[in-house]
């Protein structure tokens, strides 16, 4: 059904759960698989060199843990730092549009309330912005 899997994770226990389902689906279906985190660029150039560094590591890991069973690449992505969340999930929307994922996997805090109308998330700009279809997981 799918042909093209996009995970985009943080260092998290919810993201490692969508990247297991989105593992998951790609095998099922013999889709390719790609995996993203974005960084927010900072004023400070050794911050984003550390902010670089960490989300390549953590791509790394996220790839082994995919490695010989699918096709798979990573995408450390950029965002302006400026704008917070949003700027996250701008870089993360456009990605999944400029390689063509045909599904989405993010991982989600389920907030509620309060909470969710003062931080908000990015899986939920992701939902109604991205063009393919989204899969949001939560922990089980």
């Amino acid at each position: 059904m799918y042909k093209k899997v996009m995970a985009a994770i943080a260092d998290d226990e919810i993201s490692w759960n969508a990247l297991q389902e989105a593992i998951h689906i790609a095998s099922a279906d013999g889709a390719k698989l790609c995996i993203v985190h974005a960084v927010a660029t900072a004023n400070d150039d050794e911050e984003n060199r550390r902010n670089r560094q960490a989300g390549t590591d953590l791509l790394e890991r996220a790839g082994a843990r995919a490695a010989g069973k699918l096709d798979v690449e990573s995408r450390l992505l950029e965002a302006e730092g400026e704008y917070g969340l949003k700027g996250i999930s701008e870089a993360i929307a456009h990605a999944a549009e400029e390689w063509g994922a045909d599904l989405l996997v993010v991982g989600t805090k389920g907030r509620r309330g309060l909470e969710r109308l003062v931080i908000g998330s990015v899986a939920e700009q992701l939902v109604s912005t991205v063009a393919a279809s989204v899969l949001l997981s939560r922990l089980r």
